[in-house]
């Protein structure tokens, strides 16, 4: 953990211990200055230590339950359809029926194992009735994560599957701790720098959050939407979901899932949900697109057309195909399109066709873009795409109620979900943003329901933004739940939230420090944007 930025010749203002937080002078409550963060037992020790990096900008460090004693390790073991489950055949997961998690735990115990079956039950939200997720069958309680890896060993040997879990991850609402959160707070009405997105050179390669701070020669950062990390699902780096930068849209949307919206001035920052649409013109023809800077035929997260299979729905981390797609490229994407069967036409930077190629895929001219086209979509832009012949984007974001939504110049738009705040009141929607996945509980469990690192983002009642990360997947920091972060962040006083990519891409930078422990073993992950504070360069 760094902790420069918070060592003694540093400009402090500690908050000091749970109970003695001062209220702020100023009408409009300080983010949690009223209270300790709704995290374990309301005894927790907690410290908040804040620090000014520009006008207009603080960093807190929260630490709460820092004198928490170790909890146990345990080996989660996977497991298999069992003769009472409602499919014998499905493959081995954490969470299955009780029938198939007893019949499990019992060949556990009789092959010498301490095991275990219990039942895991989630909290209800906005969208989600909460209840049993299912069962889940673990072996053993052990003092080290080393001791748990032993007995993992032991029943791989054995035939079995599992892993060693630190059941401080699990969410109990009555661990102690701890937990290490960081948060930046811009004031509009003193802040004088700019907030906005980066997605780096170009969309389809990832950098870290601390080289796009570098880059830009921001002041801090944090990690911002979720993107494409696997070539098998894309262009790595390229966002899955909404982007906007600098106003223009780069990334189409994951139809009615939400985005951050933010401006250079750090006024007007809002949560909303977005769709989009699309199409291109030329030669008297109209023809609808499918995506913008993407691979065609892969649509990440789902949430596209009607034709996409296996759903046009929001499903989260899942990776929906359609083969007959028609997707513009931006001068932005990179510096070559991707490659495949189909038909490419190439525009230079006055939209005018200057080459027609077949396999699709290669280098772009000098400002220039393209247009790809996939299956049945072949013959429409074969018909079109004319050498010299001028073709035009049309479309751009819109509401929920199919509104159209302005994107001016410093204006950016970051992909999140599920929301986790709306209009001061706690509101986590999983449901509407493809985490709930009929028939894969364990889903769910990993991504929501269990403590991850996480990154939030939202706007106070007083206007200002705030952004905070929360470490985690260590025992020195145990991460947040879904509904946990919703409660912290209602705690921080936020009016409006959203929930950013967290995991191993959760990182926050101040004054060109990486702050806490990105949870990736490599150590800190290239992402495929970032949300940067710049400072004032008047």
């Amino acid at each position: 953990m760094n902790s420069r930025l918070f060592g003694a010749g540093a400009v402090l203002s500690v908050l000091a211990v749970l109970g003695s937080l001062p209220a702020p002078a100023s009408s409009a409550p300080r983010p949690g200055a009223h209270r300790g963060l709704p995290l374990g037992a309301p005894d927790l020790s907690e410290t908040r230590t804040t620090r000014t990096l520009q006008p207009g900008v603080t960093l807190t460090r929260i630490v709460r339950g820092a004198d928490a004693s170790p909890l146990p390790w345990t080996v989660e073991v996977s497991i298999p359809g069992g003769a009472g489950s409602p499919d014998p055949d499905a493959p081995p997961t954490a969470l299955k029926d009780r029938a198939s998690a007893d019949e499990l735990a019992a060949d556990l115990r009789a092959d010498g194992f301490d095991a275990r079956a219990e039942d895991v039950v989630t909290p209800a939200v906005a969208d989600h009735a909460g209840g049993s997720l299912g069962w889940r069958v673990r072996v053993g309680r052990f003092d080290s994560e080393a001791a748990a890896t032993a007995e993992r060993t032991r029943l791989r040997t054995a035939g079995y599957t599992g892993a060693a879990a630190y059941t401080g991850w699990d969410g109990n609402p009555t661990d102690r701790g701890p937990w290490r959160i960081d948060v930046l707070t811009v004031d509009p009405h003193r802040f004088r720098g700019a907030l906005r997105a980066s997605y780096g050179p170009d969309l389809e390669n990832r950098e870290t959050t601390s080289e796009l701070a570098a880059a830009a020669g921001a002041t801090a950062a944090v990690n911002a939407g979720f993107f494409v990390l696997d070539p098998r699902a894309g262009a790595p780096g390229d966002p899955a979901g909404v982007g906007v930068y600098d106003g223009r849209l780069l990334s189409e949307t994951v139809n009615g899932r939400p985005g951050l919206v933010v401006r250079d001035s750090a006024r007007g920052t809002r949560v909303e949900r977005f769709t989009w649409r699309g199409r291109i013109v030329g030669g008297g023809e109209v023809l609808p697109l499918d995506g913008i800077d993407r691979v065609p035929g892969l649509i990440r997260n789902c949430g596209g057309t009607a034709d996409d299979t296996p759903t046009s729905a929001s499903l989260h981390d899942t990776t929906c195909t359609d083969p007959d797609e028609l997707v513009a490229f931006t001068p932005e994407f990179g510096h070559r399109t991707p490659e495949g069967d189909g038909l490419e036409a190439v525009l230079d930077r006055h939209g005018r066709v200057t080459e027609v190629r077949s396999p699709r895929g290669g280098a772009l001219p000098d400002g220039g873009s393209s247009v790809q086209a996939t299956g049945r979509n072949v013959a429409a832009l074969a018909a079109v795409a004319k050498t010299g012949r001028k073709l035009a984007f049309q479309g751009g974001l819109r509401d929920t109620a199919g509104r159209p939504v302005p994107t001016p110049r410093g204006t950016s738009i970051v992909n999140g979900g599920p929301e986790l705040v709306r209009d001061g009141r706690l509101h986590v929607t999983p449901a509407a943003d493809g985490m709930v996945q009929p028939g894969n509980p364990s889903f769910f469990y990993g991504w929501a329901h269990k403590r991850n690192p996480r990154t939030l983002a939202g706007v106070d009642a007083a206007g200002r933004t705030v952004l905070v990360t929360a470490d985690g997947r260590s025992t020195g920091a145990l991460g947040l739940s879904i509904p946990e972060s919703a409660a912290v962040a209602k705690a921080l006083g936020l009016r409006d939230a959203i929930n950013l990519d967290g995991g191993g891409s959760t990182t926050m930078v101040a004054d060109g420090e990486v702050l806490g422990d990105p949870s990736d073993a490599t150590g800190e992950r290239p992402v495929g944007d970032a949300l940067l504070i710049l400072p004032d360069r008047t």
